[in-house]
């Protein structure tokens, strides 16, 4: 009996709108998508994967065809399998060599939302109301003429490219982070608290901590769609056997959870060939494949108890601790000895730092000195131009001294003085004869007891004489000043009794004595 060709004017809203979005994606006829959506119990993500991953044989169409054709041959059984491949069969656990891993990272186009900035708005708002303008009549005309939008949208659909995976779900795509929070809040609310760990993070980021702390990494994937969902959280998720062993520190699984509504956890089903839910696979590092290569090492699909569960994750897991613990140790090696490189390393650096600033220190005092030494001798040779210029200035001075009064003139003035060395010196000088005089005559004394210079003697240029004493009578103690106008008759009278006594450059006598 003829099968009846199927009618898609027969089936409801949502069964044409899932029939839309299957023929969108693999581009079939109607008259093919139909009998698998009804395979699939009009299951649109389970009708995909068995469309691309292959389904396993119908028993019913099995028993029909082996009563209608004769039994097929060898070569078109074996045929028969490389197309439709071997994921209708369980792959054993103890896999010595696991299917590559990829790494997921979900699309970002569908999860972020452009806004526009507030100038691009108000130059973009006459072609927004144009649009808006044009969209009315858009709506107005299919209104008016119902039959051609059913038209324009099966020849869309028919002549456009396969687009990527719409959301039929009403979920709102959001950021993997967030994602996983909404996933295990959803998981506690439906099932209630539990102990179980799930990994608060995107699937490409747990992949890259288990790659990087060399763990394994496992993945459950559930679809709230599905018969078997609730009663393979409950019984075998849930399970006190299965949360101990997946929490246990030892055992090094990082547990990251999925919902296939969700744009990121239906990406990763079709990536590791999901086709039956719920689903958990074993991802971990392979070694022997390649340094970086991240492989499955054991896949579950459907439900299992508890008793059959945990074992299949510990056989996979204990087939290649072995190879992850050398990895380990491997690793551990090379970061201890890149440690010691290291700081064998700061160690030089330290030890060269020192050496620079020992060798700048010692640059330092090595300048520090040597510019000590030419202040030394800079001001030995001022101090030698001094002197030189002050004998000069003496010998010039001494040339001009006033020649003492005759006894026989009577506007004189006496004046006993006592010199530093302590020799008293008793001369006349005459009223008019100004107190500088009298300084000259003490600081030109040596000069004039040795006798006046024959030769005449210039003034030296740019020096200005300071003299380095001062006279002090005694009793009552005044101090005469160097002054070139006051006279000694009118500060002194006609006798006087005075001291020198030194001022200044003490100290500095003092440093030449130490020099």
């Amino acid at each position: 009996m003829a099968t009846p060709a199927p009618d898609s004017s027969q089936l409801s809203e949502s069964q044409q709108l899932a029939l839309a979005t299957l023929t969108s994606v693999t581009n079939q006829e109607q008259s093919d998508a139909i009998p698998l959506l009804r395979r699939s119990e009009w299951n649109v993500q389970i009708a995909i994967a068995k469309f691309f991953d292959g389904e396993a044989p119908d028993p019913v169409e099995e028993a029909r065809a082996a009563l209608t054709s004769p039994p097929p041959s060898t070569q078109s059984a074996h045929r028969e399998t490389l197309l439709n491949g071997l994921s209708s069969f369980p792959r054993p656990v103890g896999i010595s060599r696991g299917q590559p891993a990829p790494r997921i990272v979900p699309q970002p186009q569908s999860q972020t939302n452009y806004q526009p900035s507030p100038i691009l708005s108000i130059l973009l708002t006459p072609f927004n109301v144009l649009y808006s303008v044009f969209s009315g009549s858009v709506r107005l005309f299919g209104y008016l003429f119902p039959f051609l939008p059913r038209m324009l949208s099966a020849f869309s659909v028919r002549s456009s490219p396969a687009p990527s995976r719409l959301n039929t779900t009403g979920r709102r795509p959001l950021s993997p982070r967030d994602t996983a929070a909404r996933f295990a809040r959803e998981f506690e609310e439906e099932y209630g608290s539990h102990s179980l760990h799930f990994f608060e993070n995107g699937y490409a980021q747990a992949y890259d901590l288990a790659k990087k702390d060399l763990k394994f990494l496992l993945v459950v994937l559930i679809s709230p769609e599905h018969d078997d969902n609730s009663s393979f959280i409950r019984e075998t998720l849930l399970s006190e056997t299965a949360v101990n062993y997946i929490n246990d520190p030892q055992n090094n699984i990082i547990l990251w959870a999925g919902n296939v509504q969700d744009s990121e956890a239906y990406q990763i089903s079709s990536a590791l060939n999901c086709s039956k839910f719920p689903f958990t696979a074993l991802i971990a590092h392979t070694p022997q494949d390649s340094a970086s290569s991240m492989s499955t090492i054991a896949k579950i699909t459907g439900l299992l108890p508890p008793s059959a569960y945990v074992p299949k994750l510990r056989t996979a897991i204990a087939q290649h601790s072995a190879t992850l613990d050398r990895a380990r140790a491997t690793r551990a090696e090379q970061q201890a000895t890149q440690n010691l490189r290291n700081e064998q390393n700061s160690a030089y650096e330290r030890s060269l730092a020192q050496d620079r600033e020992r060798a700048r220190l010692r640059r330092e005092a090595e300048a520090t000195e040597l510019l000590a030494l030419q202040e030394a001798a800079e001001k030995r040779e001022s101090k030698e131009r001094q002197r030189q210029k002050l004998e000069e200035w003496k010998l010039w001075r001494a040339q001009r001294m006033l020649p003492e009064p005759r006894p026989d003139e009577k506007e004189v003035t006496r004046i006993s003085i006592r010199m530093t060395s302590g020799e008293r010196v008793i001369r006349k000088f005459a009223h008019v004869a100004t107190v500088e005089e009298l300084y000259a005559f003490i600081e030109c004394y040596e000069i004039l007891q040795s006798g006046k210079p024959t030769q005449p003697v210039t003034e030296p240029q740019g020096y200005t004489h300071d003299y380095k004493f001062r006279l002090v009578s005694p009793m009552p103690r005044v101090v005469y000043d160097c002054d070139v106008k006051a006279s000694v008759g009118d500060r002194l009278g006609s006798s006087g009794s005075l001291i020198v006594e030194s001022i200044g450059d003490e100290d500095e006598d003092e440093e030449d004595d130490d020099e």
